[in-house]
């Protein structure tokens, strides 16, 4: 339960982060990264104290450094593509980021694809392909999602700190540019934050709780139930996303950009009944990695 919270939780962002107009993408992202410091700060000192800071060291600050600039690109493009109206976009991204992950590790670890892996990933090459034609230039939210989200588990497959933790290392790094760009915005006289009455400042402080809360039900379901199951749940959060895209806000799905879709579904039912058919002692240890520390 805890796990298919989590993933429904993110499959329903589509649905919040427009109620945080007029409030342009980076002002959201920055009040993302100020409240998610304050919310996970008092978790932490509540919970389990902060002692663990004197062992970061600095090759795992620095890794977490790193995290910290590809998740606020992840955010960042998330907030806007949803804001601009492409949430079917948006969801293609994390629909095809297990596959991305997949090359990814290929290319930067070295790891040979199985089979059904050079199926899937070739299929859903094809499918990209067939998405560019189809909007008329390439998919850059949905290309960039999954690389940003990819290339952040792979760094995060190196740190060993889990979710809340790393959450708080890697929003505490962003921290000053968000605390710089929301004094320029009140200094300028940009900022929406009071402005817009106390229900919209509200609901840009929630924003730190939208981002703790699902991570903190998927850490609890990652180390209860078995990789295998936190792996299907995963499709939660972009089938949520795609139907508010299709049926809430109403965008366009002709048929061409459905066949492309379709084929990226079909490459991540070979890609899972693959997955299913491996033992989990013999799954690679970035994906246990990735499952243990969200």
């Amino acid at each position: 339960m805890a796990g298919i919270l989590a993933y429904l939780l993110w499959g329903l962002f589509p649905l919040y982060w427009p109620l945080l107009a007029p409030a342009a993408p980076v002002e959201i992202l920055a009040h993302r990264v100020l409240w998610s410091v304050v919310v996970v700060a008092m978790i932490l000192a509540v919970a389990r104290g902060n002692g663990w800071i004197k062992s970061l060291g600095g090759r795992r600050l620095g890794l977490l450094t790193i995290a910290a600039a590809l998740i606020s690109v992840n955010w960042g493009t998330f907030i806007y593509g949803v804001n601009s109206g492409r949430v079917v976009e948006t969801s293609l991204g994390y629909f095809i980021n297990p596959l991305v992950t997949v090359a990814l590790a290929v290319i930067v670890l070295g790891e040979r694809l199985r089979r059904a892996q050079a199926i899937a990933v070739s299929i859903a090459a094809i499918a990209v392909v067939i998405l560019a034609f189809d909007y008329g230039h390439m998919p850059w939210i949905a290309l960039t999602l999954a690389f940003s989200f990819g290339l952040y588990g792979l760094v995060r497959k190196h740190v060993g700190l889990d979710g809340i933790r790393s959450l708080a290392v890697e929003a505490a790094v962003l921290l000053p540019f968000a605390v710089v760009y929301l004094a320029w915005l009140s200094a300028t006289g940009a900022s929406t934050f009071g402005r817009e009455g106390l229900s919209h400042a509200a609901l840009l402080a929630g924003a730190g709780i939208t981002t703790a809360v699902p991570l903190m039900l998927f850490g609890a379901a990652a180390i209860r139930i078995s990789l295998t199951t936190l792996g299907l749940l995963q499709y939660l959060a972009p089938t949520l996303q795609f139907l508010i895209g299709v049926f809430f806000y109403g965008e366009a799905l002709p048929g061409s950009r459905l066949a492309g879709f379709a084929l990226v579904w079909l490459a991540l039912v070979i890609f899972t009944l693959d997955a299913l058919k491996l033992p989990s002692r013999q799954l690679p240890a970035r994906v246990r990695t990735f499952a243990k520390n969200g």
